[in-house]
């Protein structure tokens, strides 16, 4: 393959590399996959971690405080009542609590795109084999096209807001509106969304969705949460039966508490919202989709959708993925994921806030050798 020349992408910021701890030696272009912790969240981390383990019981008193207070923190980022808003360790956690909850037997349709997260698609068929409901994947050339196969057995919609494997944006406030009004039940898959997109979900008005704060927020792994709508929370059954399951009056105190865990990562998202406030997050974006585009043109590569922001999946030419993949680790220390979704082989791009130019030249002349 040729890499075309092009000028350089202007930046309006400077990428914040020192605050992370990534490996100098590596070029980390899979922010999508596992994001990364800055140094002043992961210090408020384990900050928490450590009061939690000078005095245990002590921490434990207030913790449904601190919960409730970091809950109505990221409630006012995604737009969302803080009411009705759970936290999970992540997104596959959040699908099948809602899956799993959900009462669907013999003549029910699941419907939904054919760009899901294979995780999330294993819960649906997993469900689908043991209660005899049927999974539909169905492609999405365009909303009237998907649309169109909604029919009279379809109970659930789920789709993703932002897919993982083809970095896909969907309509998920049209395709929302469209299930309220048919009284399908809307479940989005918005692990991708938080931190890389702006987010309402009063508008959006999906009666499930479910996001990580892990990734695009880079909060510590292992935070998420479930926002369900206020018709639909009695329709999800707990997690973990454990205190407050009988004696609370409020759908998050039903749900909250889950036994002995660390909490530690759950209190420090109001750290990592205030990180993306602090750095001006929008110009950011800007900078990475600048520095992205920049990189797919000079690469000559097509992306599976045109519109995207700080994540794309580009076609491959023939090859084997996997073997793609290897190589950009194992010879040029680059990661970037490359797999294959619908027989084409893709590579999937992440441009995080410490990414530069150089990272972008350095994957193009790794693709460049390899291919």
């Amino acid at each position: 393959m040729r890499i075309r020349a092009s000028a350089p992408a202007q930046a309006t910021v400077r990428p914040v590399r020192d605050l992370y701890l990534l490996d100098p030696e590596w070029t980390h272009l899979n922010h999508g996959s596992f994001g990364a912790c800055p140094r002043p969240v992961l210090d408020q981390y384990q900050r928490l971690q450590r009061e939690l383990e000078r005095g245990p019981t002590e921490f434990w008193r207030g913790l449904p405080d601190l919960l409730a207070e970091a809950r109505s923190e990221l409630a006012a980022f995604v737009g969302a009542d803080s009411e009705g808003l759970l936290f999970v360790p992540n997104v596959t956690a959040g699908v099948n609590a809602v899956a799993r909850s959900l009462e669907l037997g013999p003549g029910d349709e699941v419907l939904a795109t054919d760009h899901e997260y294979g995780a999330n698609d294993m819960v649906w068929a997993y469900l689908a084999e043991r209660r005899g409901f049927e999974y539909v994947r169905r492609p999405f050339d365009s909303l009237e096209d998907f649309w169109a196969g909604v029919g009279e057995r379809t109970r659930i919609l789920f789709v993703s807001h932002i897919a993982s494997e083809t970095a896909r944006c969907f309509p998920v406030a049209d395709l929302c509106a469209r299930a309220r009004a048919s009284g399908v039940v809307s479940i989005v898959d918005g692990a991708h969304v938080p931190g890389h997109l702006d987010l309402d979900l009063q508008e959006i008005a999906a009666d499930f969705y479910t996001g990580n704060c892990h990734k695009w927020l880079s909060a510590p792994k292992g935070t998420g949460f479930v926002h369900v709508a206020e018709p639909r929370r009695d329709l999800l059954e707990p997690q973990i039966v454990s205190w407050g399951w009988e004696e609370s009056e409020t759908f998050v105190e039903r749900h909250q508490s889950q036994g002995t865990r660390d909490p530690s990562g759950y209190l420090s998202v109001p750290a990592a919202i205030a990180f993306q406030r602090e750095h001006d997050w929008p110009a950011v974006r800007d900078r990475c989709n600048a520095l992205l585009r920049a990189s797919v043109e000079r690469l000559g590569l097509v992306p599976v959708h045109p519109d995207f922001v700080q994540m794309v999946a580009l076609e491959l030419p023939e090859c084997d993925p996997d073997e793609l993949w290897r190589r950009l680790r194992e010879e040029h220390r680059v990661e970037a994921p490359c797999w294959t979704w619908n027989d084409k082989p893709l590579l999937r791009i992440s441009v995080a806030a410490y990414n530069d130019e150089g990272d972008l030249r350095r994957l193009e002349a790794a693709l460049q050798e390899v291919l």
